[in-house]
């Protein structure tokens, strides 16, 4: 029998599905592997989707995505988690409480309230219980500018409201913030992010014509935790995060995929799995 002298870093996605392939967990998944690193899962909801909208979305009982939580950790513990598609309270109870244990594995939040298509895939009750629960245990949240609308309570649209808004979200208990300016009516593309320090950094990007944007936020939120997994800083992880969602929509921006917001390119430039050396 063969000796195991090496592992990959992984990273486990708790997400909603989504059949057409460019968002949700298995866009987390093509992500996690474009990356380098190995990715599981716990599936919360199967959202009815396309890359023209949402028909329906069917919840996936509480339980079930506990014991899923709980297989995953107790036999291939991640170096990292990316959380997506959390759309009712008891299901933040579940995954907090199940995360909770595990106070220095690092958490990437994208708190998915609105699709690319304008859908609003979030009962209104679970805002209060992600703010009151998940934003304390995650390393960073990573909300779109609609997300923000919501959580900050106002209209965010230059870049000026990005800071009075993002300032507004650190307030809600965020150890950190990635506030993504992609829908700013303007010709860059402005995001901002409030450390843990209270420092804000700037990163912009040009801006590409294009509707393949479906998945984008899922896809920027894992990899941000696949470079974490990697040993990353935050700060790091949220550069090349941002560096790698802009590659994949460069690359997929001509792509006709689907007759609505087509994907992103994850796998522009893939990379082999990471061998880790193991403790003897």
């Amino acid at each position: 029998m063969n000796s195991k002298n090496y592992t990959y870093p992984s990273v486990l996605t708790i997400a909603g599905f989504d059949g057409s392939g460019g968002a949700g967990i298995q866009a987390d998944m093509k992500t996690i592997s474009a990356l380098g690193c190995y990715a599981t899962s716990a599936l919360t909801a199967l959202p009815v989707q396309n890359t023209t909208g949402v028909k329906s979305i069917f919840s996936i009982p509480e339980n079930v995505v506990g014991e899923q939580i709980e297989m995953i950790l107790e036999d291939i513990f991640p170096d990292a988690v990316k959380i997506g598609m959390v759309h009712t309270p008891a299901l933040v109870e579940t995954i907090v409480e199940k995360l909770s244990h595990y106070p220095n594995l690092p958490i990437v939040f994208d708190p998915v309230m609105v699709a690319t298509s304008g859908d609003h895939l979030i009962e209104d009750e679970t805002i209060q219980s992600i703010v009151q629960q998940l934003f304390p245990i995650a390393n960073v949240i990573t909300p779109n500018l609609d997300e923000a609308a919501i959580l900050a309570e106002m209209k965010i649209e230059t870049v000026e409201e990005m800071k009075i808004a993002g300032k507004k979200i650190m307030e809600l208990g965020c150890q950190s913030v990635l506030l993504k300016g992609g829908h700013l009516k303007s010709k860059k593309l402005t995001s901002l992010y409030f450390s843990p320090n209270g420092n804000i950094e700037s990163f912009e990007f040009p801006k590409y014509e294009t509707n393949n944007t479906h998945g984008s936020g899922c896809t920027l939120s894992s990899a941000i935790a696949s470079y974490l997994a990697q040993g990353k800083s935050l700060l790091e992880a949220v550069s090349l995060g941002q560096g790698y969602i802009h590659q994949a929509i460069y690359h997929g921006k001509d792509v006709a995929i689907g007759k609505g917001n087509g994907p992103v390119n994850h796998f522009f430039n893939p990379q082999k799995l990471i061998k880790n050396e193991m403790d003897r």
